[in-house]
């Protein structure tokens, strides 16, 4: 007995050490940043801030400008409320100051320049595959965009999904930071569609069923599932929520919300639509031509409303 004490001890200290060390925010290395700090691609940097949805959570509410990015909207979901980012040049209240090594390990790692997990709502584990001279060039595009003062409040999560080095754990179970690879059986446009839906779109961050923690079911991936935010029902679109669309309809609906049976997309995707018009026709193709190879995957189960009182 005296002898099981000591040894539980130091069992328990082990354990804590390592999982600390797992759980540690990790940065990019320098063979994965090599180029992040030349001189970048202004019109490319649109084109990613576009594609990347940018605009749509970090706008400040209350106004039209998408050049905007003071954050400050509010994201309610089962963990508690997150509270977008300020990501204008502001250089005390955004991120003015940031370098572009600090916006790649953020959106690549989920890292502050701090040394801080940041949480999964913001979509890093999609920007993850990002090619890294694409970040580059979204921070010369944002350092072109105005100043907007007054720094977002911070986020009001249940324990203990607040505790911020819980997010390690999160990242070791579903965080995947491989880049994305062309497939050479395809075509130019479908690898380019491929890339632009599961990096930058991030379109499988919404349109796939999470687990308890959070985490995306690879299994039913893009095949819809409740809203994160409690509004409602993501639609699935795998060939079994989309397969009667044409290429050209699921371009035509990125373009102008317009859905084949003359109905028109609500909620966030709304916004997406607002990000994907602005994007070349022919990358709204490519996206096209890529959801429309996905295989029919059935979704969770709708449940179904309850009786009005």
């Amino acid at each position: 007995m005296k002898r099981f004490f000591p040894d539980f001890f130091l069992l328990i200290v082990a354990a804590v050490v390592v999982a600390w060390w797992i759980t540690r925010p990790a940065m990019l290395t320098a063979s994965e940043a090599v180029g992040v700090e030349r001189p970048g691609d202004l019109a490319n940097g649109e084109l990613v801030f576009n594609a990347g949805g940018c605009a749509s959570c970090h706008m400040t509410p209350g106004q039209t400008d998408r050049r905007r990015l003071g954050g400050g909207l509010a994201l309610k979901t089962d963990f508690g409320t997150f509270i977008v980012p300020n990501i204008s040049t502001h250089k005390a209240d955004g991120i003015g100051a940031w370098t572009a090594l600090e916006l790649a390990n953020a959106m690549q790692r989920g890292v502050s320049p701090k040394g801080e997990h940041y949480y999964p709502a913001f979509p890093y584990a999609a920007y993850a595959h990002a090619n890294i001279d694409d970040l580059r060039d979204l921070m010369v595009y944002l350092r072109t965009l105005p100043a907007v003062s007054g720094k977002a409040a911070g986020h009001d999560l249940q324990f203990p999904f607040s505790m911020r080095r819980f997010v390690g754990l999160w990242k070791v179970l579903f965080l995947d930071a491989a880049p994305i690879v062309d497939n050479p059986t395809q075509t130019e446009a479908w690898n380019r569609g491929h890339y632009l839906a599961d990096a930058l779109g991030h379109c499988g961050e919404c349109h796939s069923p999470r687990n308890f923690l959070g985490g995306i079911v690879q299994g039913q991936r893009y095949a819809g599932g409740p809203d994160p935010e409690g509004r409602g029902w993501v639609p699935n679109i795998t060939a079994k929520g989309i397969g009667s669309w044409s290429k050209a309809d699921v371009a035509d609906m990125l373009a102008t919300g317009f859905t084949p049976d003359f109905d028109s997309v609500g909620s966030s995707m709304a916004d997406v639509v607002k990000n994907m018009a602005a994007l070349p026709k022919a990358d709204r193709l490519a996206i096209a031509e890529y959801l429309k190879s996905l295989p029919a995957v059935d979704g969770p189960t709708k449940l179904p409303k309850p009786p009005k009182k």
